[in-house]
């Protein structure tokens, strides 16, 4: 089968022909539809400091995809042939605390899939059948592509109740755009997005936030005074990973505000402790999705009227994956999409 590969340590990617999965009796082998390119998949193929510490080649890289199945093993009851699905990316032991007690995403022993093990980015891919989600029900195949980063969007901007909140976002990447729609959906009262990049504040427009602030030429303060907000933001939202943008987050929060962060920065930095001491601010981590509590609400949200076509901005054939990763590497748009159904 066709699939793109990091065949060397050294920079780029190879579309290459590899033997299909196998499967065991608790597996199922999936005809890949579309996959999503994710910040992961661009560290692998620039071979970055991260990747090198964390990638074995030969590898199967990509882990974002909607499927067919065309086979499941002998052990495997509830999915069958024909089933639309996409795949939870983190592979769990299913034996340590965590996991024994239903928090499988705090698993300690995580393999991610196109990162531990071949990945997605081919025309077949075999994952447990306890990590395959079944579409119930019509979803664009796009954003059942882009289900993985959607859970990551949802699990941050669920972490805390935002009926009639006010939301701030820093960092207009598709995940932070993804989070935003979530907000706005879910009865927040103002959601403020924060970037530097003009076009991705415009896509944050198109959701319909009540404020795209470019923070290279105006301040979070700025955003406040003209929402009318006296006391600073209620939940903070952190997705770009920027020092500046936490602690300018922590500067504008409210007493008793609460941050969830899944922005993963590159270096340590420090941060006004005192200012979260004094002002009682919660900052919770967070890392994937819960499984599958998380999916269950990706899928409510979308049956209930939830559109995230304006976060999609680019789609390209799997051979022409070149111009697909520098769009998704340009820092200027949405997510992009690799068609395998040619």
């Amino acid at each position: 089968m066709k699939a793109l590969v990091k065949e060397k340590a050294q920079p780029g990617l190879r579309l290459a022909d590899v033997p299909e999965p196998e499967t065991g009796p608790g597996d199922v082998l999936i005809k890949v539809l579309r996959t999503g390119i994710c910040g992961t998949d661009l560290h692998i193929r620039n071979w970055d400091g991260w990747a090198r510490q964390t990638i074995r080649t030969p590898l199967v890289i990509g882990h974002e995809f909607v499927g067919e199945v065309v086979g499941t093993g002998r052990d495997v009851t509830d999915i069958k042939p024909g089933d639309r699905v996409s795949g939870e990316g983190h592979l769990v032991c299913g034996k340590c605390r965590n996991c024994l007690a239903g928090r499988r995403h705090l698993c300690r022993a995580t393999v991610g899939l196109g990162v531990g093990r071949d990945g997605a980015f081919a025309e077949y891919v075999a994952l447990p059948a306890s990590n395959v989600w079944v579409h119930r029900v019509p979803v664009d195949l796009d954003v059942a592509a882009i289900f993985d980063p959607f859970g990551n969007a949802v699990h941050t901007a669920l972490s805390f109740p935002l009926v009639g909140e006010d939301v701030l976002i820093t960092g207009a990447g598709p995940i932070g755009l993804m989070a935003a729609a979530v907000a706005r959906h879910a009865g927040a009262r103002n959601v403020v997005v924060t970037d530097v990049s003009e076009e991705r504040l415009d896509l944050a427009r198109k959701i319909g936030v009540d404020l795209a602030l470019n923070v290279s030429s105006a301040r979070i303060a700025d955003g406040q005074e003209q929402l009318g907000l006296r006391e600073g933001f209620d939940i903070g939202l952190e997705m770009s990973g920027r020092p500046e943008a936490l602690r300018d987050m922590i500067a504008n929060m409210t007493h008793g505000g609460r941050i969830a962060m899944l922005g993963l920065p590159t270096e340590e930095f420090p941060v006004d402790w005192s200012r979260i001491v004094t002002s009682m601010i919660t900052i919770k981590g967070i890392y994937g999705r819960e499984m599958f509590e998380t999916w269950y609400a990706m899928s409510v949200l979308l049956e209930g009227g939830l559109d995230l076509a304006p976060v999609i901005t680019g789609r390209y054939d799997y051979r022409d994956f070149e111009a697909a990763f520098t769009d998704a590497a340009s820092g200027r748009g949405g997510k992009v999409i690799l068609d395998w159904t040619a």
